[in-house]
């Protein structure tokens, strides 16, 4: 018999991580190493540890998992991810997939999904829950773009955290930038999204379905 799949957990809800290491140890085949409660800490443990398989969400204090998942496959391009969060958007999906994370699953997904996406991004496959796959597939088709998506990868990082109501200051602190470059940023994204302030960002992220429901 093989060695199971060694799995690290990376989520700030020291519940939620529980309950998915509970899930996942009832299968033979997962073994979970290590877990991590922000996206420093992955960065961190995940150098450690090496494990087959990171799971992990997105939103969370500090870096988070967007920008963590970006710094884990800097160092180690063979990294394999799998994220698992509250935003059920395909916008989110395409985000993470390009950044090159292989599954994206929601919460709300059924448990037998959560192992069917390791063992598949295990082997190196894409894993996308069916409905947020149709939707990708029928923006694909039908070549249906938002001004959202003319966003470059950190400016969709210092959207998020700016609709979020972070200062320009703390976010330049958290992506290791200097304030003058997320003001550039920041300059960027309001005239993509014809936005003057950070409210009316806050309410293109909502609308969008960008935010988590805690902020909300």
């Amino acid at each position: 018999m093989s060695e199971p799949i060694s799995v690290m957990l990376v989520d700030d809800h020291a519940v939620v991580r529980m309950g998915f290491r509970l899930l996942l140890e009832g299968s033979p085949d997962i073994r979970v190493v290590a877990e991590a409660e922000s996206g420093e800490d992955a960065v961190r443990r995940v150098q450690e540890v090496k494990p087959q398989v990171v799971v992990m969400d997105l939103s969370m204090p500090g870096i988070g998992g967007l920008e963590a998942l970006s710094r884990i496959l800097a160092r180690d391009p063979a990294a394999k991810i799998l994220v698992l969060t509250a935003h059920e958007d395909a916008m989110h999906a395409k985000r993470v997939l390009k950044a090159g994370a292989l599954g994206y699953l929601s919460k709300r997904s059924a448990p037998e999904a959560l192992i069917q996406a390791i063992r598949q991004v295990m082997q190196g496959r894409t894993f996308l829950e069916p409905a947020i796959a149709q939707e990708l597939a029928v923006q694909q088709v039908t070549g249906e773009r938002t001004p959202v998506d003319m966003l470059s990868e950190k400016e969709f990082k210092v959207f998020l955290a700016l609709a979020k109501g972070q200062s320009v200051a703390d976010i330049a602190e958290v992506m290791s930038l200097s304030p003058r470059t997320i003001g550039t940023h920041l300059y960027n994204i309001k005239q993509k999204l014809g936005a003057s302030n950070s409210a009316e960002l806050a309410i293109i992220a909502m609308r969008h379905g960008l935010m988590d429901p805690q902020w909300r």
